[in-house]
């Protein structure tokens, strides 16, 4: 026959159940800490990281992993391709958040490059873009010809209308695209391994 427990030991297992619990929800504050502390930096980056940095040396010893993987996960969810010219603004503020919490210069140096990188791509997307558009035109002024005499009066497309250029366009934008993506993509893991190795 099984031990039969004691009142006691029962009363014992769940303190402990409600200590850990109690430890998990302290985690998971400190890390919605974080994000808001994060979150706070990226929209007024004017004010100093070192208000990341004081927030993680104030934090209670037991905390300070997740609070700054809250930060962490802010920042990282901002790594992203620039879809406008104060997107680029954002990256660096993202940069300067990831140097409070994350303390290794190989690791800045790439995002230094990233940015570089990244600083010709809305200008190079534009172009990029245009020229697709001169590629392309011959063949809709062709389309538009055809239609115009089918009709009997004059026809002018749209070329984001025509399914054919839809096609055209998305499989050479992507492959544009693809390019820089792949620096993001690089930058985005650099930045997980040396969040990783600074928790160590």
């Amino acid at each position: 026959m099984g031990k039969i427990k004691t009142a006691l030991e029962i009363a014992l297992e769940r303190t402990e159940s409600i200590k850990s619990d109690k430890g998990a929800i302290e985690q998971f504050e400190a890390k919605q800490i974080g994000k808001r502390l994060a979150s706070s930096f990226l929209e007024n980056p004017e004010k100093s990281a070192k208000a990341l940095e004081d927030a993680i040396k104030k934090a209670p010893k037991e905390q300070k992993a997740s609070l700054k993987e809250g930060m962490f996960e802010v920042f990282m969810a901002r790594i992203t391709l620039p879809s406008a010219q104060e997107d680029e603004a954002h990256l660096h503020a993202v940069g300067k958040g990831l140097q409070a919490i994350v303390k290794n210069n190989h690791f800045h140096g790439l995002y230094r490059q990233m940015l570089d990188v990244l600083s010709h791509y809305l200008e190079e997307n534009a172009q990029y873009e245009d020229a697709v558009k001169r590629q392309y035109e011959p063949r809709l002024r062709k389309k538009e010809a055809e239609l115009s005499k089918r009709y009997g009066q004059p026809v002018k497309l749209d070329p984001f209308q025509d399914p054919e250029f839809a096609a055209f366009y998305k499989q050479n934008m992507d492959a544009f695209k693809a390019n820089y993506q792949a620096v993001v993509d690089e930058t985005r893991q650099e930045a997980a391994a040396a969040f990783e190795n600074a928790r160590d």
